[in-house]
């Protein structure tokens, strides 16, 4: 084996699959193990990975995922991944804990930022200062209220947590993971328990950084294609001066039990109205799913089963009408061992236990039946052609080969096995032939022949949120009991010296150590995506000349503006219902497999925003397609069938559909609350925010709802509003097709385009002219949750604001510095933000998971005050402006670009503008940062509040201000 910097070479490894050169190393000196992945992506990835179980639910994993990044010695700052949130060209910087890992990575395109990146991470994770007020800001803390000195709990993991448990989905997960793993550690929310998250002492938090952030504990990752030789150089000097140590950090294996458990949990739900949504899920760990081709062949199963509407099992489970849509994960692959978990949410409550007994029926019936040759063929292809695209969209290809390969490295197993998919392939296809029964087997030995099973039911309890409340406060009662006078003096001391920390500015010399890019490194033109603008019988054709390895990606356009007012609540409805309720000539079952089998996909998604420089909103409806070059006829075959003959009138079909949007709205609430708040935000200024609002907002969740109704008693109506959208939108002169191919696969794909829509009617189209009544703004919409999401918003065009790029470095600072400190910081809100809508004047804020409303908003409007007296030297503007590049420049793969020049084109950005809005960005002062205050103060004074929260939380801001809110139950 062969030695380099003091790295020893284990394993080399050429990865056909992804044109990659891999190596795999341990050091020497310190015990670290270092996968090293080659090749030309200049999106470059590096991470550092701690194997990290848990031994309880104080969420100490996760509290010290947060606390290593909030200085190290050799940067001793309040926040360095702030400071590369600011000033970076990062294309992924975060980190993120799993149940049994905790995982720190970052990428770049440019190699100084990418090198700058690493060493504040390594620095983070090895040398962190973390003293004792990093885990109250981050963990937990007690704190006294000013007035009567009564004691309560703050923390940011705190208050996310609380978030979290508000998610009942989320909740589920966990349950189910305990119910499988009743004995190791598994069982455990390395995540963190509200509940259990104050148990958590200083001691313990120390202790579990020096026993598990060791290089000997380390999984060191680079991918890309910066130097390997470097790479192994740089680590060595950062691994200098550490021993191997011995760490017991193994997982422990799980025991099979021999009978299946029944285990039943209460949730929240806000009244007793809610009181019939049951979630049921059946769950199974799985037996000896150890090698490559196993594990694959379970992730091709899990894809039969449950992957797609037209799959038997959860066909079987929607069919029933037992449930408003599935639950449970499938299969979840990336413990130690494997899991597979399915069932409904939205279950009344006499037919829980139907649940069980139609998945293991179903299962059964499916295992002696078999399963239809096109659904296999359909999964197949559908699975080989994900792996082969290699498509992560934003997310960094690298990343994703990093997560796959800890699947069987974090357990001291093979890096490079989960990484080489050919040969497995190969394996299951021979296998497939050879025996016809190959995944029915699988059914009835991992399935029906699986005693290791639980039934986990989350039944809804309306009093169970003010149980936990009080369970809260009779804790902190208890406490405050037992202290002494002097002992709440040191809680009002300690809580004062945090605030104080949190408040006091970084040296101007700690700060300068922070590596980062100057303006010089920047480029000063924007990447330009090819674009070419054609005709075709009628049709706007918009063709991107990119390399996309023999992929075509289509995407086929309608625009909406030619619908009344009134259908467009019902345009997502009718987008999906084109690929899901069938056509004249199948079912929607086979059309699905048609679909799996032939391309890469296809999926409807609307996009709306406000044209450039007018009032007007562009609105369409796209169907998104992909497939090889081989199978172009199959995909636009495909779309012809089911723009002109799907079959609508399946009322039981549209109904289902229906059901389980209204069920994922509602799942999405409590997880997603800051959107659905920026929606709504959004409605109460410009038509383009209305419409938003109306096709994916609460106001299209309260039309689902209606929508039930109205699919059951009177169907007719609802029909012929379908028919009525396809009648107007379904015509090739309202048609724009965008096409991302290299140029030679595009003169071969043309003539097929234009067969595809010579079929499809032409009529003139006819732009109506919307007047949608926007919304008014100062709302509470309650949703049963311990935490809160709280915007404000005004239209700054109309308070005298004209656009200038400064804006975008200026919400860059203030979403990385006053709001994270006010909002996340000192108030413990999970996260906060600033956001400008260039296209429609929108100025908005927004926090996350907050324990606060009235304080958050008193941030909000202080926030011009704090432009005023900023003091910002040119190290802090440049910072923000290298940031914002960043972001002007994030990394695209081929079909992303084409989507996103397209977007560009439908809003009237032209190559001009933007390159007027990047001289801009580049040019920013801080004379524009303080002339940016009295737009802030009109904000301040004009802006309108959207708040997601609990009915308590609402109402009691309510009480203050008399009339205030208008209140609103969503859930």
């Amino acid at each position: 084996m062969s030695e380099m910097f003091n790295f020893e070479l284990v394993k080399e490894k050429y990865l056909v699959e992804f044109k990659t050169s891999g190596r795999y190393f341990k050091h020497i000196p310190s015990g670290a193990e270092l996968l090293s992945l080659e090749n030309e992506d200049e999106n470059k990835v590096f991470g550092v990975v701690f194997r990290t179980p848990p031994k309880d639910s104080t969420g100490l994993p996760h509290i010290m995922e947060h606390s290593v990044l909030c200085g190290s010695e050799k940067y001793p700052v309040k926040e360095p991944f702030v400071e590369l949130l600011k000033g970076s060209l990062h294309t992924f910087l975060n980190a993120f804990t799993y149940p049994d890992k905790t995982c720190y990575p970052v990428a770049s395109q440019n190699l100084q930022d990418f090198y700058n990146l690493i060493d504040v991470y390594v620095d983070a994770v090895f040398h962190p200062l973390i003293p004792e007020h990093v885990l109250q800001q981050e963990g937990w803390h007690y704190e006294a209220n000013d007035s009567d000195r009564t004691i309560s709990f703050k923390g940011v993991v705190y208050n996310e947590m609380k978030g979290a448990y508000s998610s009942p989905d989320n909740v589920l997960g966990r349950y189910i993971r305990a119910s499988l793993f009743p004995d190791t550690e598994y069982k455990f929310d390395s995540g963190g328990d509200p509940k259990y998250i104050p148990d958590l002492t200083y001691d313990q938090f120390k202790s579990f950084h020096e026993y598990y952030y060791s290089p000997s504990n380390a999984r060191i990752f680079f991918y890309g294609d910066d130097d390997p030789g470097e790479r192994l150089k740089r680590m060595d000097e950062y691994l200098q001066g550490f021993q191997p140590k011995k760490i017991n950090s193994t997982i422990g294996l799980q025991s099979k039990v021999t009978q299946p458990t029944r285990i039943t949990h209460p949730y929240v739900v806000s009244d007793a109205d809610d009181a019939n949504k049951a979630f049921v899920t059946v769950n199974w760990l799985l037996s000896e799913i150890n090698n490559h081709i196993d594990v694959m062949s379970f992730a091709i199963l899990s894809y039969i089963l449950v992957g797609t509407p037209a799959s038997p099992l959860r066909k079987a489970l929607i069919d029933s009408g037992l449930g408003e849509d599935l639950t449970g994960s499938g299969l979840e692959d990336e413990l130690r061992q494997k899991f597979f978990s399915t069932g409904l949410r939205g279950v009344k409550l006499p037919n829980i236990d139907q649940v069980e007994a139609l998945i293991l029926d179903t299962l059964g019936n499916i295992a002696e039946e078999g399963i239809e040759q096109d659904m296999t063929a359909a999964a197949l292809n559908t699975f080989e052609f994900l792996l082969r695209e290699n498509n992560t969209g934003s997310f960094p290809r690298g990343l994703a080969l990093m997560l796959r390969s800890l699947t069987t490295w974090l357990y001291d197993e093979d890096p490079f096995t989960p990484l080489e998919f050919e040969a497995p392939l190969v394996s299951i296809k021979k296998s497939l032939n050879e025996n016809p029964r190959y995944f029915e087997e699988l059914i009835s030995s991992q399935l029906l022949g699986n005693n290791h099973r639980t039934t986990v039911i989350m039944e809804p309890d309306p009093e169970l949120q003010t149980r936990n409340e009080a369970l809260e406060q009779q804790r902190l009662a208890d406490v405050q009991a037992q202290i002494s006078e002097d002992d709440l003096q040191n809680i009002v001391q300690s809580a004062f010296r945090l605030k104080e920390i949190q408040g006091k500015s970084d040296s101007p010399e700690a700060l300068a150590r922070i590596p980062t890019l100057q303006l010089s490194d920047l480029d000063k033109h924007n990447k330009q995506i090819p674009l070419e603008h054609l005709q075709f019988l009628g049709s706007e054709i918009l063709y991107h000349d990119l390399f996309t390895n023999g992929i075509v990606y289509l995407d086929t356009g309608f625009d909406l503006h030619t619908l009344p007012i009134d259908l467009l609540p019902y345009v997502p409805l009718f987008g999906r219902a084109l690929i899901e309720v069938g056509t004249e000539k199948e079912d929607f079952v086979k059309l699905s497999q048609r679909i799996g089998r032939t391309t890469g996909g296809l999926r409807p998604t609307t996009f709306t925003t406000t044209k450039h420089e007018t009032d007007i909103a562009t609105s369409w409806l796209f169907l998104r397609g992909k497939a090889t070059m081989d199978h172009t006829g199959d995909l636009l075959d495909i779309l012809h069938d089911i723009l002109l003959t799907a079959k609508f009138d399946n009322r039981e079909r549209v109904l289902q559909m229906v059901l389980e949007n209204k069920a994922r709205y509602e799942a999405s609430l409590a997880p997603a609350g800051h959107q659905f708040v920026s929606s709504r935000l959004g409605a109460i200024f410009s038509e383009a925010g209305w419409v938003n609002e109306q096709m994916g907002g609460v106001d299209h969740l309260f039309f689902l709802r209606q929508l039930i109704h109205d699919i059951e008693n009177n169907w007719e109506s609802v029909l012929g509003k379908l028919e009525a959208i396809r009648t107007i939108l379904i015509n090739r002169n309202n048609m724009l097709v965008n096409v991302t191919l290299d140029s030679e696969n595009f003169s071969n794909f043309t003539p097929q385009l234009k067969e595809f829509q010579e079929l499809l009617p032409a009529s003139e189209p006819q732009s109506l002219l919307w007047k949608p009544e926007l919304l008014q703004g100062f709302e509470g919409l309650t949703i049963p949750t311990q935490v809160n999401y709280v915007g404000k918003a005004a239209n700054i065009y109309n308070l005298g604001y004209t656009f200038h790029g400064s804006i975008l470095v200026i919400t860059k600072h203030l979403g990385t510095t006053w709001l994270w400190d006010r909002v996340r910081v000192q108030g413990g809100a999970y996260g906060a933000f600033c956001s400008f809508n260039r296209r429609s004047g929108i100025f908005s804020y927004g926090s996350y998971r907050d324990p606060n409303l009235q304080h958050t908003l008193t941030n909000y409007d202080d926030t011009g005050r704090y432009l005023r007296h900023l003091e910002l030297n040119d190290e802090g503007i440049t910072k923000s402006i290298i940031g914002t590049i960043g972001d002007l420049d994030a990394y695209q793969l081929p079909d992303a670009k084409g989507y996103s020049s397209m977007i560009r084109y439908l809003v009237g950005d032209t190559e001009e503008y933007r390159q007027k809005l990047r001289d801009e960005v580049l040019d920013t002062s801080l004379e524009h940062f303080t002339a940016f205050a009295d737009i802030l103060d009109a904000v301040k004074d004009e802006g309108m509040v959207v708040v997601l929260g609990s009915q308590e939380t609402i109402t009691t801001a309510n009480d203050s201000k008399p009339g205030w809110l208008s209140i609103k139950k969503v859930l």
